[in-house]
């Protein structure tokens, strides 16, 4: 678990400093829904929700389902692995370049 939350501040603090975004991180608790992604952002007007995951995590079918229940809303889903961050972080670029109408 100690690699993935390092690999989860990672990701959070690019996010931090980013413009035009917000996020948080999804608290899991005996009261909460479950397979809720990670951390849930919006950058530049586009929902972002991730899944994070170390190199050897597996994410549940629910945590799947959810994922492309939101990409398929139009949202950008990621179950994202730390061989896959870089990639991640020019898509969150790419949006940021977006003019929103």
């Amino acid at each position: 678990m100690a690699a993935e939350k390092q690999f989860e501040n990672e990701i959070k603090k690019f996010l931090s400093e980013l413009p035009k975004t917000w996020f948080y991180k999804n608290w899991s608790g005996p009261y909460s829904k479950s397979g809720i992604p990670d951390i849930i952002a919006c950058v530049n007007g586009k929902f972002v929700a991730i899944e994070v995951k170390a190199s050897n995590g597996k994410p549940s079918e629910l945590q799947k389902r959810n994922i492309r229940l939101i990409q398929e809303g139009n949202g950008l889903g990621y179950i994202l692995y730390p061989k896959d961050f870089e990639q991640f972080k020019k898509d969150i670029r790419e949006i940021l370049r977006r003019v929103n109408l």
